[in-house]
């Protein structure tokens, strides 16, 4: 079956109302798992982080309710 960034963007919006956060690794490896690799790409500091389409998706859906904590590399229900 193939996914889309839609998809995994309501994943991970579903996992933060449940748990109240998300942390960055957390989602690379279960995306990575469960919908597929090519939601993640190897950013420009050699960190893995999820596909652009998939950021815009989860943005839209989340409309300023989720926010991300640099420093704890995590989103986390506002």
């Amino acid at each position: 079956m193939a996914f889309t960034a839609q998809q995994v963007a309501e994943w991970m919006v579903q996992e933060i109302r449940f748990k109240g956060i998300l942390y960055q690794t957390e989602a690379i490896s279960y995306v990575r798992e469960h919908f597929g690799e090519e939601f993640v790409y190897v950013n420009e500091n050699g960190n893995a982080s999820l596909e652009k389409e998939v950021k815009k998706a989860f943005r839209k859906l989340h409309g300023g309710r989720i926010a991300w904590d640099r420093d704890g590399f995590m989103w986390a229900w506002t």
